[in-house]
């Protein structure tokens, strides 16, 4: 049976495919979809979870997907455990916006432990 979806006829024994690469650079999804932020995944904004698949999904995920969150979380641990992390900005006051925000942001210095 044909199949009509939002004025688009597809017939019968057709497949049809998506490309997850134009919903990352949909500008009503993602504003200013083309320029580098990854604040945008910082929760504030909800986004639905089918909107952003960088591994795909379903039966056809990346076979990378649990390898890069090991090396995610390896890489993690290895920062934490190997280096000193201090603030630079000595003087950084709170805003609450409604919850607690640096006024000058989250700026850090790492520096190798010693002795590690």
């Amino acid at each position: 049976m044909d199949l009509e979806f939002e004025g688009y006829l597809i017939p019968k024994g057709w497949q049809v495919f998506w490309a997850a690469n134009t919903t990352h650079m949909d500008d009503s999804i993602f504003p200013n979809a083309s320029k580098f932020d990854p604040s945008r995944f910082d929760q504030q904004t909800p986004v639905s979870p089918f909107c952003y698949v960088a591994f795909g999904g379903g039966s056809r995920v990346c076979p990378g997907y649990e390898f890069v969150r090991l090396e995610i979380l390896v890489s993690i641990h290895y920062l934490v455990t190997r280096y000193d992390w201090m603030l630079c900005c000595k003087d950084n006051n709170f805003i609450r916006d409604p919850m607690p925000v640096q006024n000058q942001g989250l700026l850090i210095q790492i520096a190798p432990k010693k002795g590690v």
